[in-house]
């Protein structure tokens, strides 16, 4: 049981070093003093709990999903231009991007069945998370295993779709004036 209390302590200690750069923490765990490592997990346990029973689930996956990637994504653009060399960061994000394109086309055409999983938000969360995180790069393991040949496959026809679909915008616009 010491061992388990002892990781448990390391974990939090961690944390704790982590969440040291961020300023609104600090002010946060001055004004309450509460250990911003448990003002932070109470924070995530919160969100589960909305998401978990389904208040606005939705809008909270989406936003987990689309908002720390998109700040990750422009500090590893920005990493770049710095460097001038080429940071595997933007491959990984890029490859976060296409899958996530992927999975939002397709929950457009299930949703009406997505309604009727339990937990879906959760599970939808759950699975963001891992595709977003860098410690499991699930991203790049399903556009690597999967998606990657599929997509190579139907390059042609994709490719030809977009360009109907350029042209009947185009004439749809060139009607309309």
């Amino acid at each position: 049981m010491d061992a388990v209390i002892d990781a448990v302590n390391a974990q939090l200690a961690q944390l704790h070093s982590k969440l040291d750069e961020i300023p609104a923490l600090q002010r946060l765990e001055d004004q309450t003093s509460v250990p911003k490592e448990y003002i932070s997990i109470s924070g995530a346990f919160v969100v589960l709990l909305i998401v978990i029973f389904g208040f606005s689930a939705g809008t909270i996956s989406s936003i987990i999903g689309f908002l720390y990637p998109a700040i990750k994504s422009l500090h590893a653009i920005e990493s770049t231009k710095q460097s001038k060399t080429n940071n595997p960061d933007v491959t990984q994000w890029l490859i976060y991007w296409v899958i996530y394109s992927f999975f939002s086309i397709i929950e457009v055409f299930v949703d009406f069945l997505l309604y009727w999983i339990p937990y879906y938000y959760a599970f939808k969360l759950a699975f963001l998370l891992w595709a977003m995180l860098p410690q499991t790069r699930g991203a790049k393991f399903l556009y690597d295993s999967f998606l990657k040949d599929f997509l190579k496959s139907r390059e042609s026809a994709i490719d030809a779709a977009m360009r109907d679909a350029r042209n009947a915008v185009s004439e749809s616009n060139e009607k309309d004036e």
